[in-house]
């Protein structure tokens, strides 16, 4: 029965929903979704009737213990959507078993210039330049603290920390300040069950300062001593050689972090397989099908490295339960995704996790958990 409701909400989005969001430009439409959505969450009946039409629930095949955390099923919401954990509660009823919101970063942020989005409709991919606009780590983590568990559910926060994108933090010294500071804060919350350091974002000032294993080196120590009781995570680049990715595996490995999300938005746009057009005055890097491949690269690469030391989270491409099982297969023990609600709407969620059990059973596995890695060997 939710399986049909499920599916005719996805005729209702392509065929309704989708083409009129797309008459929209898409930073309107993002505004737009964010606002109606921090409005339903607001109602329990809204919400119940979100998780009864859209969840897709199978906790014997899904569920992992991972971190000491259990995660009702693989999928997440990546960052970047939620930038101000504004809609949790939605987050929550369509399904994921976690929500990456942010980046958050201790001052706040208003970005660069806008539009900060643009769509690539045949290549399944969005042109992202917000520049770490967010409100701030005071404001927001306070509104965090304000969901109920009735709103949140059983499933696990993960806050991404990025150092504020400003000229007064270009500097080594204080954007390692501005991500301490940010922690301390994340320190005292109940509310977050995880915490991901943004190393790899394009968009801000002074680019990607700490993809080096020296100064990633440097920034870790000082996260190892603010004494975190929460799993800490790795926002990898994905433009990275293999060499010098591996470098930053070997890096982490020598620090109290839990995992790695791999990665982050495509930049180099000579080596993006595109299907339109992607016009030079558009500034931006790329989200979506484009990063498909490489990201699954270097999570082989990443679990070839670091075998069971890290859990790893995968993102890039991910439409269909294939997709996230090639990633699974891959090496990655979780799984997120942003683009893909735009372009096939909410509803996917339900989709993927039921397409997901469905794999599993083809190939004999009886747990999620028994498959990661499998195409390594």
């Amino acid at each position: 029965m939710i399986v049909a409701i499920s599916k005719l909400s996805s005729a209702i989005y392509r065929r309704i929903a989708k083409p009129l969001l797309f008459k929209l430009p898409p930073d309107i439409a993002h505004d737009k979704m964010i606002a109606a959505g921090s409005v339903v969450q607001r109602v329990g009946f809204l919400r119940g009737l979100m998780h009864w039409s859209w969840t897709y629930q199978n906790p014997e095949k899904l569920s992992q213990t991972l971190c000491g955390l259990e995660f009702q099923n693989p999928l997440g919401l990546s960052a970047g959507l939620d930038k101000n954990f504004e809609i949790a509660g939605v987050v929550s009823s369509i399904g994921f078993g976690q929500m990456e919101g942010g980046s958050i970063t201790f001052k706040p942020c208003a970005g660069n210039p806008k539009p900060w989005f643009y769509r690539l409709p045949k290549s399944k991919s969005l042109v992202v330049n917000a520049g770490l606009a967010n409100q701030g780590a005071h404001k927001i983590l306070d509104r965090l603290s304000r969901y109920s568990g009735h709103q949140l559910g059983n499933m696990r926060v993960n806050v991404s920390v990025a150092y504020t994108n400003e000229k007064q933090t270009c500097t080594e010294k204080e954007a390692i300040a501005d991500y301490i500071a940010s922690l301390k804060l994340i320190k005292k919350q109940t509310r977050v069950d995880l915490v991901t350091l943004n190393i790899s974002c394009p968009n801000t000032y002074g680019g990607e300062p700490f993809t080096t294993p020296a100064k990633l080196g440097r920034l870790l120590v000082a996260v190892d001593k603010v004494g975190l009781k929460i799993p800490v995570f790795i926002k990898m680049p994905i433009d990275k050689t293999d060499s010098e990715f591996v470098a930053l595996i070997d890096t982490i490995l020598k620090h109290n972090v839990a995992g790695v999300t791999i990665s982050n938005l495509f930049k180099d746009r000579s080596k993006a397989q595109l299907s339109e057009t992607l016009p030079d005055s558009v500034p931006g890097n790329l989200s979506g099908r484009p990063t498909f491949d490489r990201s699954n690269q270097l999570i082989k690469l990443a679990r070839q490295r670091a075998g069971n030391k890290l859990v790893i989270s995968g993102v890039g491409g991910v439409f269909s339960a294939e997709d996230a099982y090639i990633k699974i297969r891959s090496g990655a023990n979780l799984v997120q995704m942003v683009t893909c609600l735009m372009f096939e709407g909410p509803q996917i969620v339900g989709h993927i996790n039921h397409g997901l059990v469905k794999l599993l059973a083809r190939d004999g596995f009886s747990n999620i958990s028994e498959a990661v890695g499998v195409d390594l060997n």
